[in-house]
């Protein structure tokens, strides 16, 4: 093997962001080398809460949202594998009057961008969900929405991927990058030097410290999702189920896999450490948690918890993700910060940015994501 090796495209980061791009980069003919620190999917991609949802999301975010679940409904067709994902809804729940006008009051904005969404009132939800807590008023029911595996999805998109002629190499660190000329050159660990005329940062909370590099940062904060799952028990609930709230200690939602488990986060967020690569569960924070799955779903809240974790995320100051062309250097693109909401995200973000790539433009609207407004809000402030 040549100690420098060539190819269309450079893409750092292997979670489901890199690694749907590599997938759709090769469907479009692009040769492409998918550097990965350790295993594709073992970040960000692989320990969130597996969430498949297009409601609840900002608005001009929509579109992206709905290009990634007409790839999600194609997934077996696609890559050949499910990643267990089951369009089975998603209802987000209110306890406040103030909190069923927002969900009205989206569902109302969201229809405008191809989103159905069913209100369901007090009647209703308690007929349809009994396991509802006596708090909840209201709900908003997005029937074709649902959930997958984290655990699955971006190394499916990887392994077929590399089936379709994208290099994947995964245990290899980048120790330096730079732009040489036309090139974009990547060193590694062991000597060894992949060169392309394009590049994707899409590595998840090291973005930043990559933009960066290329004079472009961005604020962006590191922090680990609180993550747990019950014992088994019939698989009976249907759709993921959240609760729209103000305050993130009172957030809670949870999902049941076909297999009976339930799986559950939310009520903030715990200590990450890039350097380490560690992210820690606070007992504190899964003690929140079944304090709020009393009030949303009092009969999960008895279960049995057998597994907690976290992860590594990186949340960005304004909450949304950045994405697209670099402001300064051509050939650098961006795809991370995807602020605890990218796994529906993941294969639409993935297409968009091999079409992007490959064309110099698309056809889904991304400019909000733009790393741009970060320099002008710097300016105007």
């Amino acid at each position: 093997m040549s100690a420098i090796q060539h190819a269309d495209v450079i893409i750092v980061g292997g979670g489901i962001m890199g690694a749907s791009t590599a997938f759709f980069l090769r469907q479009r003919g692009v040769s492409v080398i998918l550097l990965e620190r350790g295993l594709t999917g073992q970040q960000a991609s692989g320990v969130n809460f597996g969430n498949v949802r297009r409601q609840g999301r900002f608005l001009a975010q929509l579109p992206l949202s709905m290009r990634a679940h007409a790839i999600w409904q194609r997934l077996p067709e696609l890559i050949g594998e499910d990643a267990e994902y089951l369009q089975s809804g998603h209802l987000r729940c209110a306890y406040q009057p103030e909190q069923v006008e927002v969900l009205e009051k989206y569902a109302r904005e969201a229809r405008h961008y191809g989103l159905e969404l069913e209100m369901l009132g007090e009647q209703d939800i308690r007929r349809r969900y009994p396991l509802l807590g006596r708090e909840v008023i209201a709900g908003s029911l997005a029937a074709q929405d649902g959930h997958a595996n984290p655990r699955l999805a971006a190394p499916a998109f990887a392994r077929a991927a590399a089936r379709a002629g994208a290099h994947i190499i995964e245990n290899t660190e980048v120790l330096a990058i730079e732009k040489d000329g036309l090139d974009f050159r990547a060193t590694c660990a062991g000597g060894r030097e992949y060169r392309a005329p394009s590049l994707l940062v899409a590595s998840g909370a090291w973005g930043d410290k990559m933009a960066a590099q290329f004079g472009e940062p961005v604020p962006m904060a590191v922090r680990g999702p609180q993550m747990g799952v019950t014992e088994p028990v019939p698989y009976v609930i249907g759709p993921a189920i959240g609760v729209a709230v103000k305050s993130i200690t009172e957030s809670l939602y949870f999902r049941q896999v076909k297999r009976g488990n339930i799986v559950f986060g939310g009520c903030g967020r715990g200590p990450a450490d890039q350097l380490t690569r560690r992210a820690y569960v606070l007992p504190e924070h899964t003690l929140a948690q079944f304090r709020q799955m009393a009030r949303l779903a009092p009969a999960v809240a008895k279960l049995n918890i057998i597994r907690v974790w976290s992860g590594i995320e990186g949340y960005m100051q304004d909450d949304l993700p950045v994405m697209g062309p670099s402001g300064r250097v051509s050939g650098l693109h961006y795809a991370f910060g995807f602020s605890g909401h990218g796994f529906q995200l993941g294969p639409g973000v993935g297409d968009v940015m091999a079409e992007l790539i490959a064309t110099g433009a698309t056809s889904t609207p991304i400019e909000p994501f733009a790393i741009g407004r970060f320099a002008l809000a710097a300016a105007a402030a």
